[in-house]
């Protein structure tokens, strides 16, 4: 069904994100017919452009174009946008540098930007733990929490969503989910790029805030949480800030890529680091002596980011009298391709060798319809109102807490660009490689 008498509001739509994420898939969801033609789309932003300037920055079908306008600055957008139409609901975009929230907020709320009011915005909530709390009250004075979407991304990648559904629809693994069977909890996170045009921001933060603190520890929630209730927002969000309360960094080792000192925007004597190590646990009775490992940076061999789960070894009798049979393992494959895999043992045919074999749910052969682009699923939740995917207040800070000094903590080693840092040798990692060729 087409949403209607909507107004979908983009503040600091000149950016690279409404370009490259946000416009793209307002346009396929207009397309799929969810978002109907008496809806309008208004950019706003410092920089002045006409109506018809505007809707010529993107590449969109021409019906999808005439919902698109442009507002300069935000005192008098609302009744710019009530000038359009009389709209019962106004989803507002925050498109803009995180340190532009507050001030954004304020204004649209001195505006009169009210009830029937939605504000969506991007990561990072904050850059500390101080930081969150003051985004959020300001947020909470003007809005309530209910009309408010935290956006993490990676939360609405279809694998990232299936995590739940693998888990609690399936009586094979729910009883094998805890510290009894699984030997260790791995997050691999990697890219093969530099830091590009992001220099001036990543400086400030490093892979920790921009990739640990929100979608790595979001994506541990949903793989430890206990059973919520229901399956609404906030049965789900209770859960999982009740295992980030339990979650414990034991250590932490940070690096930092040759060159990444030489780049645009980057400090000539930059601690930043472009890749961080971390072993954690979580106390409590399911996960108990269970280590967790999460490792994420730039500028690596390769790009993927996945999730593995290593169950323990069967024991050292029958097939596995020297102790070197391979270990059952869940990967959880998040990207660039999209599946989850089954590591089990098995009998070469003909002889009584045993070896690994894969058994692969690859998202692209076993469905006829192709994922969605996550800005496109997390931008419908939106429009239905369902807040099931987005980040809380509470969820934000209490990350935040966890990893506090960690962030910032001694001077970076180094990594040649191109090859995986050496963290703490005592880490048996899953050889994630292996799977870059599988789905």
């Amino acid at each position: 069904m087409a949403l209607c008498s909507c107004a979908i509001v983009i503040l600091g739509a000149s950016g690279d994100l409404t370009r490259r994420k946000l416009m793209p898939a307002l346009n396929t969801l207009f397309g799929q017919g969810h978002i109907g033609k008496s809806c309008v789309i208004v950019g706003s932003g410092r920089t002045f452009f006409t109506d018809d300037g505007f809707r010529n920055r993107f590449e969109a079908d021409r019906d999808f174009g005439d919902l698109l306008f442009y507002h300069q600055h935000t005192p008098g957008l609302r009744n710019f946008i009530m000038s359009k139409g009389n709209f019962s609901r106004i989803i507002v975009f925050l498109s803009q540098p995180p340190s532009a929230y507050q001030s954004s907020i304020k204004e649209l709320a001195a505006d009169g930007f009210g009830k029937e009011t939605m504000i969506a915005l991007e990561k990072p909530f904050g850059y500390d733990y101080d930081s969150a709390c003051k985004l959020n009250e300001t947020l909470l004075k003007c809005f309530d929490e209910k009309q408010i979407y935290r956006i993490d991304h990676y939360l609405g990648k279809e694998v990232v969503q299936d995590i739940l559904v693998f888990r609690f629809a399936n009586s094979l693994f729910y009883p094998l989910w805890n510290s009894r069977y699984i030997e260790s909890i791995q997050i691999n996170a990697i890219e093969s790029e530099g830091v590009g045009e992001r220099g001036r921001y990543f400086d400030g933060a490093g892979i920790i805030r921009d990739m640990v603190q929100n979608h790595l520890l979001q994506l541990l929630c949903l793989l430890t949480m206990e059973a919520p209730v229901t399956l609404g927002a906030d049965d789900i969000r209770e859960q999982k800030i009740s295992v980030l309360r339990s979650m414990e960094i034991i250590n932490c080792n940070r690096f930092q890529y040759k060159g990444y000192r030489s780049e645009k925007d980057i400090s000539p004597d930059s601690l930043t680091e472009t890749y961080a190590e971390l072993s954690l646990r979580i106390n409590n009775f399911r996960w108990q002596s269970t280590p967790i490992y999460i490792r994420t940076g730039k500028a690596l061999h390769r790009k993927g980011t996945e999730i593995g789960v290593r169950f323990k070894s069967v024991p050292q009798v029958l097939y596995n009298r020297s102790g070197d049979l391979n270990e059952n393992t869940i990967i959880f494959k998040i990207q660039p391709q999209e599946g989850i895999i089954l590591d089990l043992s098995t009998k070469i045919p003909v002889n009584s060798t045993i070896t690994s074999a894969h058994m692969n749910l690859c998202y692209r052969e076993a469905f006829s319809v192709p994922s969605p682009e996550a800005y496109q699923k997390l931008i419908q939740e939106i429009l239905n109102c369902d807040r099931t995917l987005f980040v809380s207040a509470l969820e934000t800070e209490t990350a935040w807490q966890l990893i506090n000094g960690f962030s910032d903590k001694g001077a970076p080693g180094f990594y040649p660009k191109g090859f995986m840092p050496t963290g703490d040798s005592n880490i048996k990692w899953i050889d994630f490689d292996s799977y870059a060729g599988v789905c």
